[in-house]
């Protein structure tokens, strides 16, 4: 059986992690999620590894998640997949960058998501999950055995909710989500930070508390 190949590249001043994301080691065709800067260090690891892009996936749109959409973009001719709810930051990302950053371009698009489509592409089958609470539109993108959870749930922290659009109570079902919908030993490749699994989030996760409580009480008889 073939096993998924994620390679995870942390780049920019908020260290986001950027996934290139194919079907095995041996495949020539990949999706690439959230190149968020460093535009040309992405470029030159696609082009080491010998593959053609296929599509852009955008699990939200904060400014260090889609610094370099539009440079990915353009040099690779991959089609961009965005949150529709979160269309207009994409489309005039400065507005919406806090100082000191960037200057960052804007993009267009060339599909909009909203949860709860498949898609097929690169050889993967792709579910498109709508995980709201980190910001307004985001979604996760699952594969067999592994998410890609963007900035919904990290490795022993969680999506912060203090930006606009935020909200505790919604992440929180996003995660209950997350945790009732996939195996336990689903690898999540988060947005920031290392890679870990739905299980160690659970079982461990602090700020996974009282959330713990409810996904693993026994079911009522």
């Amino acid at each position: 059986m073939s096993a998924l190949d994620v390679r995870s590249y942390t780049v920019g001043p908020v260290q986001e992690n950027c996934h290139i994301v194919r079907a095995d080691a041996a495949a020539d065709r990949a999706v690439i999620v959230d190149p968020g800067d460093e535009a040309e260090r992405l470029l030159g690891a696609i082009e080491a590894l010998g593959v053609e892009i296929e599509a852009i996936l955008l699990t939200h749109c904060h400014f260090d998640h889609i610094g370099a959409v539009a440079p990915v973009a353009r040099a690779t001719g991959a089609p961009v997949y965005c949150p529709v709810i979160e269309l207009p930051v994409l489309t005039d990302v400065m507005r919406w960058v806090p100082p000191g950053f960037g200057p960052f371009e804007s993009y267009e698009p060339e599909h909009t998501l909203a949860g709860g489509e498949r898609l097929a592409l690169a050889g993967l089958d792709i579910e498109v999950l709508f995980t709201p609470g980190h910001s307004p539109g985001h979604l996760t993108y699952a594969v067999p055995g592994a998410i890609l959870s963007g900035d919904v749930l990290f490795q022993g922290s969680v999506g912060r909710v203090d930006l606009p659009g935020g909200d505790w109570a919604t992440l929180e079902r996003s995660i209950e989500q997350l945790l009732r919908s996939r195996p336990p030993e689903t690898v999540v490749h988060p947005g920031h930070m290392g890679v870990t699994t739905l299980a160690r989030e659970r079982d461990t996760n602090p700020f996974l508390a009282e959330l713990r409580e409810r996904v693993t009480a026994p079911a009522a008889r």
